[in-house]
């Protein structure tokens, strides 16, 4: 090799020249030196900035640089120089160096650790202008301790004051040594001995030191047989030793004088302070005296109170005392080592604290109310008070006595309502009843002192209530109801009326009521229902009622209480009557079928019969009919024959349609009343027939207002079946809906029918009646022509004549009554004539007769005749206007 391996200590030796070749050198290089150099890896560069550590042993005597650790530094190391340096870059110090060649840090001289333990350095690789190209490199140098110190005591001559009875084992003296050796290893491990103690009487081994802690104490002998009187003072001879428990290493000795003195640990007598002392705090009240030197006092109270002791022995109370709080105090004081232990037994002092009267009765906490039953007799027991003052037992302080304030006590027993013994706190009623829910607030005095003058009182508060009994019975708000009208198809459990029950009575329980139906219903057709704690009783239908059976009904309804009933007279139970009338119930009309149907020709003329509805009961109440959902208006219902026809001809309708409607029928008497049916007409095609033939009827006459007279409507003369025999005709009014209201068509037998008025009046002037007539396979319409006119009050219609030609002149009027005149006068029958000229006719003649219509009743006996009508005398009035000049003539006849 061209260079020698760098110089290391190897514990013992002289390491190489650095040039040398000798192979004895590199058996001489530590092999931790070598694990050094060639076990980190090249390849982990990233890790080379973490902080090395090298170790060098303190006072290395040999040769000198001593190579301590290589760098890695990189390749292009070539191309800068290393830099050394402190801890943040400053410049190194001490000696220590950096070989450019190998990249080794290296010490240049011995080190003490006691001058430095340790040396941060950093190493860099810069180029000539500063430019860090590697690093830095922290790295840490410690330097290995060697016990080249030696130990000392703190003090040469050591001096403590014991007393008598101190504890065996209880420090009173701690030595103190040390040297500058590094702390934690066996270089400064120390170790103390007593090497002698003069004088050695009554025994050699009266003391005893803790090796390690250098602490000395009395030993179990030197506890048992110390007294001052005999060996007032002792010295010792003591040694400090490092390495430990080795038997090589530095020491030093020194000298402790123990000086022996009488206890002065002595018991204290109980002390006696009185509660709520006006003092200066902290108040000094005993002292205690430890005569050892090194003495720390500590106190403790049991239980915890305001009491302190300092470091001459001096006890003191730092508040006031509230005796109340607590009475009485075991104080505590230890006489302490510098650790903390007892150099003997802790001494005891009692504190008693004195009572005074500063706190006042405190009453009882308000409880809840105190119920009283009303009518209790006098002297049961309220409550008991029982008031507790926190002075001292059995002492005036907390003697109690209580007198009652509210409500203010009157003269007499029998006057108070309450009252209150001195003594014993017991509240009792007086004679003054009190009455049901009554809410009284009793105020008592508490006072201790047995009430004398300067004591403390306070006021005691009970709540008292008087309670209800059930003294009374239960009374209903009205003992009437009704009359109550009920159908008698009304369901069962229908309600048929509410009673309402009151109890004077307070409590709950005593209100409950019990109800139940007394007479008045044997059939229990009735029932009641009612909450329990409700005053509330619906009385209810339990059974279907009937007219027949029982048209009314008086049920008595009777009230109790549930509970029994106390106190002075209590009332029987009370009732309350009940009225129900029943209503008989008309039912429902009924159809003499549930649904009708008919078929028609499409080709049927308005009018033509279709079915008649009939009730199902011939002899039941009549009924009105009508039709519903005749949306096409192809149909109409006589109101009271029941009888469906056409109202019009049925245009729109097709074979094989079909069309439905309702028939509705209502009672005649009760509308409300009504039933329906539907009503399917069924459309089929048109049969040949001739086509209705409209024939001409010459004008009738009718009165209005309407009179029992009609006009006679017949069938067509020319045909020839009729007189043969066949089928007879079918007379039926024309769809029109005003005609249908307007007029009413009764058929007299098979060629004949009656035409009346349906309306009380109509207006009069000329109205053409279409009636439809059918025989067999044919049908006609004819047009009556009817002449409504007024009636006078015999019920004679006046009849139009014609206009008269020309201008009416007096002289014609005159005529006119001269030869009605003769007529007479000759003994001839003359019809009654009206003569009128009207204003509006423009001077115009007419002249209305009116001919009286024969009654029906009369035409079978003369239909012939009419002299039997004319009244006897006959008075003629005759009234002529002519240019607006009224002419009246009267005929008597």
């Amino acid at each position: 090799m061209s260079r020698c391996l760098p110089q290391r200590w190897s514990g013992k030796g002289v390491p190489c020249k650095r040039k040398s070749v000798q192979r004895s050198v590199l058996t001489m290089v530590p092999a931790w030196l070598w694990l050094l150099c060639f076990s980190i890896p090249q390849a982990v560069l990233e890790a080379q900035l973490a902080e090395l550590s090298v170790e060098v042993p303190e006072n290395y005597g040999g040769n000198f640089p001593l190579y301590l650790m290589k760098l890695l530094l990189p390749r292009e190391g070539a191309e800068g120089h290393i830099v050394l340096s402190g801890d943040s870059g400053k410049a190194a110090e001490g000696p220590f160096a950096m070989d450019p060649d190998s990249g080794f840090l290296l010490v240049t001289r011995a080190l003490d650790r006691e001058e430095q333990a340790e040396y941060q350095l950093q190493v860099t690789l810069e180029t000539e202008d500063g430019r860090v190209l590697w690093g830095p490199q922290p790295v840490l140098v410690h330097v290995k301790d060697e016990n080249d110190q030696v130990p000392h005591f703190s003090q040469a001559i050591y001096r403590a004051q014991l007393s008598q009875g101190t504890r065996p084992g209880i420090p009173f003296l701690f030595l103190e040594a040390s040297d500058q050796d590094e702390p934690g290893t066996a270089n400064s491990d120390f170790r103390f001995h007593i090497l002698s103690q003069a004088p050695a009487q009554p025994f050699p081994d009266m003391f005893q030191l803790e090796p390690r802690l250098g602490a000395l104490a009395l030993s179990p002998k030197g506890s048992t047989s110390l007294d001052y009187t005999l060996e007032g003072h002792y010295q010792l001879l003591v040694q400090v030793k490092d390495m430990g428990d080795q038997a090589s290493g530095h020491q030093a000795t020194a000298t402790v004088e123990v000086s022996i003195v009488e206890s002065t640990w002595v018991p204290l007598e109980p002390i006696h302070l009185a509660e709520n002392l006006r003092v200066l705090y902290p108040h000094h009240i005993a002292q205690v005296h430890w005569s050892g030197s090194d003495v720390h006092y500590h106190l403790e109270s049991h239980p915890l109170g305001p009491f302190d002791v300092d470091a001459e022995g001096n006890l003191y109370v730092t508040r006031e005392l509230d005796r109340e709080a607590q009475a009485e105090y075991l104080l505590q004081v230890r006489a302490w080592n510098s650790r903390g232990e007892d150099y003997a037994a802790p001494l005891e002092l009692h504190v008693l604290v004195m009572d005074e009267n500063d706190n006042p009765p405190v009453c009882p906490p308000r409880g809840p109310t105190v119920s009283i039953p009303e009518f209790s007799p006098p002297g049961t027991e309220v409550t008991r008070l029982s008031a507790e003052d926190a002075d001292a037992p059995s002492s005036p302080n907390s003697h109690i006595v209580y007198q009652l304030l509210s409500p203010e006590p009157e003269d007499g027993v029998e006057r108070r309502a309450f009252q209150v013994e001195t003594t014993s706190g017991s509240v009792t009623l007086g004679g003054l009843p009190l009455r049901a829910g009554q809410d009284i607030l009793l105020l008592v005095l508490a006072m201790d002192l047995a009430g004398a003058e300067g004591g403390l009182s306070s006021t005691c508060e009970v709540e008292v209530t008087v309670t209800d009994i059930n003294d009374h019975a239960p009374e209903f708000t009205t003992s009437q109801i009704g009359p109550i009208s009920l159908p008698e198809d009304v369901e069962p459990g229908t309600l048929v009326a509410t009673l309402t029950a009151t109890d004077a009575d307070l409590e709950p329980a005593f209100r409950l009521m019990d109800f139940a139906i007394e007479r008045g219903d044997t059939e229990k057709t009735f029932g009641l229902d009612w909450e329990p704690d409700s005053g509330h009783v619906q009385l209810r239908l339990c059974k279907n009622l009937s007219y027949e059976a029982a048209p009314s009904h008086e049920v008595v309804v009777v009230v109790r209480s549930v509970a029994e009933l106390l106190g002075p007279g209590p009332g029987s139970g009370a009732t309350a009557t009940v009225t129900v009338l029943v209503e008989r119930v008309i039912p429902p009309p009924k159809l003499d079928q549930d649904s009708y149907e008919a078929s028609v020709p499409i080709s049927a003329p308005a009018g033509s019969l279709l079915l008649t509805v009939q009730p199902s009961d011939p002899m039941s109440r009549p009924l009105r009919f009508s039709l519903v959902n005749d949306s096409e208006g192809w149909l109409c219902i006589e109101k009271i024959s029941g009888e469906v026809r056409t109202a019009q001809f049925l245009q729109g309708a097709q074979p094989g349609d079909i069309y439905t409607v309702f028939v509705e029928a209502q009672d005649a008497d009760e509308p409300r009343l009504s039933t329906s049916a539907p009503l399917v007409i069924h459309f089929l095609k048109a049969p040949p027939a001739p086509a209705l033939t409209p024939a001409p009827v010459p004008s009738r006459y009718l009165c209005t207002p309407r009179q029992d007279h009609g006009v006679i409507v017949s069938g067509p003369s020319e045909d020839s079946d009729l007189a043969s025999g066949h089928s007879p005709y079918s007379f039926a009014l024309g769809p029109n809906p005003t005609v249908q209201r307007d007029w009413r068509l009764q058929t007299l037998n098979g060629s004949h029918a009656y035409l009346t008025l349906a309306l009380h009046w109509v207006e009069p002037r000329e109205y053409i009646v279409p009636v439809v007539v059918s025989h067999n396979a044919q049908m006609w319409q004819l047009r009556v022509q009817v002449i409504v006119c007024r009636c006078n009050v015999e019920g004679q219609c006046m009849r139009k004549v014609g206009r008269m030609k020309g201008m009416p002149t007096k002289l014609s009027a005159v005529g006119i009554l001269v030869g009605t005149l003769a007529a007479i006068g000759n003994g001839g029958w003359a019809l009654p004539v009206w003569v009128r000229a009207m204003n509006g006719w423009n001077h115009s003649l007419q002249i209305n007769t009116f001919v009286p219509m024969v009654p029906p009743a009369l035409k079978k006996e003369a239909p012939n005749s009419l002299s039997h009508y004319a009244p006897a005398p006959l008075i003629i009035v005759i009234v002529i206007i002519i240019d607006n000049s009224i002419y009246r003539y009267m005929i008597v006849h």
